[in-house]
């Protein structure tokens, strides 16, 4: 599987306490369970059934999951089969029946990490998650060892464009410190990894790093995990539970998506950064939080400001430093490298050993818009992997839509992109690229042939990235 919710950071002089899931729909074992393992060191949370499970893993990342196997409201096993889908990792260890074996079997076949028969000693128990937490320690060493993370925190950034250098300086620079950053770019563009880096870089960096897409959680869900609730506060709020505040305290939070917020979590949210203490639902007093927050959109908060769909005040504290990753196609310098890195990756992620690329391909790749940016990319290099009969991958292997995009307003209109906005935008682009090349450069005649004054043009070639044409 490929990890989506970041681990907890492991420092490898003092480890951080391990987090562990419970679930199981009996009450008493989860209340055991809880009791023991909080008395071993680890951070527990519980959950009655696998569908309360999966909302929770969905938006918190956990070492190790210990789950009965049978269930109301998803089993066991359909929780593994879901996570495989969902690409979430995690260690999960098994709890069936006595006489139960053939299931707990399937459960190992479909990504559990092992299983344990009930009723089970508490000896037993630890045994099993002893020999889970050494496999899991073992599994990040040789991760850091691999990958060099530790050593170089922009590690998952690939880019020598020029725009991409002001990008990783405008890391180093504000990352020492403790501002409130905005991280704006269209969908694919790396916005995350920008987050990551800076928090990397940041005295906060042996701190928990929490990343949320405010977009992927139910409303009424979201205020819950933001800022957490006491037992009683809603009907299915059997114990205290902390906000993903409290369990950034000392580190950053990432906030994705941070447009989608409703105008009650928005003004939550500014308390936070306001007063640096949050208040859980159905709590009477407040608890004081030491966070850096680091939000991102592909959204123009100004607008949604000017439509009364976002706080000014809100917008302001965000925006204290603004940081805009360029979208692929303003940086076709980077697409070798890119093509590289992914190659890389996929080789070792499937024991493959593809060289390259063709020549053809990789010019074809270069000319296309990458409406999907990075991340398009990424989905692209896989397939080509995947597909390869040989050692390298050649332009046959591309996806239809890449060989076919030599036209770029088709490119435009063969998309998924269904706003009107963004259309508007990215044909008005194009039309003005074509006006430059037919003018060689001339943009008073440019201007002309597009219908509009010099001025207006100048200002849009500078918004588009078109300097250069």
């Amino acid at each position: 599987m490929v990890l989506t919710n970041s681990p907890p950071v492991i420092s490898m002089d003092e480890p951080k306490p391990l987090r562990v899931l419970v679930i199981d729909d009996e009450e008493p074992i989860r209340h055991m369970l809880s009791i023991l393992l909080k008395k071993e060191g680890y951070n527990v949370r519980l959950a009655s059934n696998g569908e309360e499970a999966l909302k929770d893993l969905m938006v918190n990342a956990y070492d190790l999951v210990l789950s009965d196997v049978r269930m109301p409201k998803l089993g066991g096993l359909e929780l593994l089969d879901e996570l495989e889908k969902r690409e979430i990792e995690s260690t999960v260890i098994m709890m069936s029946a006595f006489g139960n074996r053939d299931i707990a079997i399937q459960a190992i076949k479909r990504g559990a990490y092992d299983y344990i028969d009930k009723p089970f000693q508490k000896d037993e128990i630890l045994l099993v998650m002893a020999k889970a937490v050494e496999r899991l320690h073992l599994k990040r060493e040789n991760e850091h060892l691999r990958r060099g993370i530790t050593d170089d925190p922009f590690v998952e950034i690939v880019g020598r464009s020029d725009k991409m250098k002001r990008v990783l300086d405008t890391i180093a620079k504000v990352a020492p410190y403790g501002s409130t950053i905005l991280v704006s770019g269209e969908s694919g563009t790396g916005k995350e990894l920008v987050a990551k880096a800076i928090h990397r870089l940041s005295p906060r960096a042996e701190g928990p790093w929490i990343p949320l897409n405010c977009g992927a959680i139910p409303e009424n869900l979201l205020e819950s995990e933001l800022f957490g609730h006491v037992r009683g506060a809603f009907t299915d709020a059997h114990g205290d539970k902390k906000g993903l505040f409290q369990e950034a305290h000392g580190g950053t939070i990432f906030l994705d998506e941070v447009a989608e917020l409703s105008p009650a979590l928005q003004v939550k949210l500014l308390r936070v950064l306001q007063e640096g203490e949050i208040r859980r639902l159905g709590d009477t007093k407040t608890i004081p939080v030491d966070v850096r927050v680091i939000a991102a959109t592909l959204r123009d908060l100004s607008d949604r400001v000017k439509e009364g769909l976002f706080r000014e005040d809100l917008y302001y504290r965000l925006n204290v430093i603004q940081i805009h990753v360029p979208p692929l196609r303003d940086r076709p310098e980077d697409i070798h490298d890119l093509v590289e890195h992914f190659i890389t990756i996929q080789n070792r992620k499937l024991g493959t050993k593809i060289r390259g690329i063709d020549a053809e391909a990789m010019k074809t790749m270069v000319e296309y818009e990458w409406p999907g940016n990075v991340r398009e990319l990424q989905n692209c290099i896989e397939r080509g992997v995947v597909l390869s009969q040989g050692d390298k991958i050649d332009v046959s292997l591309l996806p239809e839509r890449i060989r076919e995009s030599k036209d770029e307003l088709a490119q435009i209109f063969h998309g998924e992109e269904l706003s009107i906005k963004k259309l508007a935008a990215a044909l008005e682009r194009v039309l003005i690229k074509r006006a430059l090349e037919k003018t060689q450069g001339n943009r008073t005649s440019a201007s002309k042939l597009l219908e509009i004054s010099h001025r207006a043009l100048l200002y849009k070639i500078k918004d588009y990235g078109l300097e250069d044409h």
